[in-house]
């Protein structure tokens, strides 16, 4: 039987896509907890559902089709953004706390990977069960990141713009070593996965937080509207090069 790739291959559409799904996941997060006032652990319900809902769908689909994968990005962001929030602030264990235990969680997920696989490879995927590790791993790197770029504005007294371009520039690095050392490439890839959540939390934070607080008050339903849009177009854009490139959905 034939079998092909479920996974976005990793181009510059791909990050800026990351980045645009993680703001998204910030903003509507909170739209959903704190702009609705359903507080976070009815925000968990909520995004929960979301996110079993469209990882259901990818899991099902034979093939990477752009739009349900973003889905599920989205559906990690937010949820991510949720499971943060309940930790520090329902469970009052704060972000430090929260960072070290979704630390724990992403290496366990990873080891456990590379026991199986013999590699962490994340293109492409064929195989359901690495998809699932996949999925898991990208789970624990939003809520990470997440608690991180809070833990840089609440715990650091980090602005918001501040936070952002902080985390901008370690992504920066990473992408410098990346062409220009023979680091690891699937270690640089997960590190700037994890830190572009945090750039994404940082900068929807910038978005809609209060004038007073350093923010541009946009608010969360506003910023959420441009960040769906922005991402909708990048989702055609990579919808049409897979065609170009695969047009016959032939195996990678």
């Amino acid at each position: 039987m034939q079998t092909f790739n479920k996974v976005a291959i990793v181009t510059l559409l791909f990050w800026l896509m990351k980045i645009t799904a993680t703001t998204l996941g910030e903003t509507l997060g909170d739209f959903i907890s704190m702009t609705l006032n359903l507080g976070y652990t009815v925000g968990i319900a909520v995004t929960l559902l979301f996110f079993i809902t469209t990882i259901s769908i990818q899991l099902k689909v034979k093939k990477y089709i752009p739009a349900i994968y973003w889905l599920v990005i989205v559906g990690t962001t937010t949820l991510g953004t949720e499971i943060s929030d309940f930790i520090d602030r329902t469970l009052k264990a704060g972000y430090l706390v929260g960072s070290l235990l979704l630390i724990t969680g992403l290496s366990g997920t990873l080891f456990l990977w590379y026991r199986k696989y013999w590699n962490l490879e994340v293109y492409p995927i064929f195989e359901r069960t690495k998809e699932v590790y996949y999925w898991v791993a990208i789970l624990f790197s939003n809520s990470l990141g997440t608690a991180f770029g809070d833990f840089l504005s609440d715990n650091m007294g980090l602005s918001y713009l501040t936070g952002a371009l902080v985390t901008g520039i370690i992504i920066l690095v990473v992408i410098l070593l990346h062409y220009f050392t023979k680091i690891n490439h699937v270690l640089l890839f997960w590190i700037a996965f994890v830190f572009t959540r945090p750039f994404g939390a940082t900068f929807g934070d910038f978005l809609t937080k209060p004038l007073s607080s350093g923010g541009l008050n946009l608010g969360t339903l506003n910023a959420s509207m441009v960040s769906v849009v922005l991402l909708v177009v990048m989702v055609m854009i990579s919808h049409k090069k897979t065609v170009i490139l695969n047009p016959q959905n032939q195996k990678f």
